[in-house]
């Protein structure tokens, strides 16, 4: 059986998931996970550093994933194309939530909670080394795409994000009886790529 601090995290993602932060209550979290009400403060001090947790701990190695992969990139050259870019930042979304996992469909709905959730422990997650990812990305890109400006650039950023979210989960929940089912495996990873390379690289909106 997984320890305790495992089952906290294990129930905090799913409810966090599905509730959002101020959704979610500490006794709901140790109910699921099957541990006292203390728990949450002893393993992790509080909800939120709870949270953070769980967060980091389902990015963690999609992050470390898209470090890697823009290492590559850099090491052929120093100004990669933004599909390449593209690819490079989706690649690990794909690979680190499988459309039919539960565990996938659990990140994938995390990262949409992450995205759309109005508290501020949900915006506050971050630390140093999620940073020094995104704003590698961020400049990356912002030499691919001169013409965008900063707030342009990151809106793009975030719908990726999102595209693959929902995608990932709604591979895992079939998708909708009145649409074609979702397609899961390289078929999904190649479209995904190249729609949000496409995206990427649409011009400016003019002001």
């Amino acid at each position: 059986m997984a320890d305790t601090r495992t089952q906290l995290l294990d129930a905090a993602e799913h409810l966090f998931g599905e509730r959002g932060f101020h959704g979610t209550s500490v006794r709901a979290i140790t109910d699921l996970a099957g541990a006292n009400l203390a728990a949450v403060g002893y393993h992790f001090g509080s909800k939120a550093e709870l949270l953070a947790a769980v967060v980091r701990r389902a990015i963690e190695p999609i992050n470390a994933a898209q470090d890697a992969e823009l290492d590559r990139l850099l090491a052929r050259t120093p100004d990669p194309p933004v599909a390449d870019l593209v690819a490079a930042f989706v690649g690990p979304l794909f690979d680190e939530m499988p459309g039919g996992d539960e565990g996938g469909a659990r990140k994938s709905r995390l990262i949409m909670t992450i995205l759309g959730d109005p508290a501020e422990e949900v915006r506050a997650w971050t630390g140093s080394a999620e940073d020094a990812v995104r704003d590698r990305y961020v400049t990356a890109f912002g030499r691919a795409l001169p013409g965008l400006s900063a707030e342009e650039l990151w809106f793009r950023l975030r719908g990726i994000l999102a595209v693959a979210a929902v995608d990932r989960a709604e591979v895992y929940h079939e998708g909708s009886p009145d649409c074609p089912a979702p397609v899961a495996g390289e078929a999904a990873r190649r479209w995904a790529i190249t729609f949000l390379a496409a995206a990427m690289s649409a011009p400016p909106t003019g002001t």
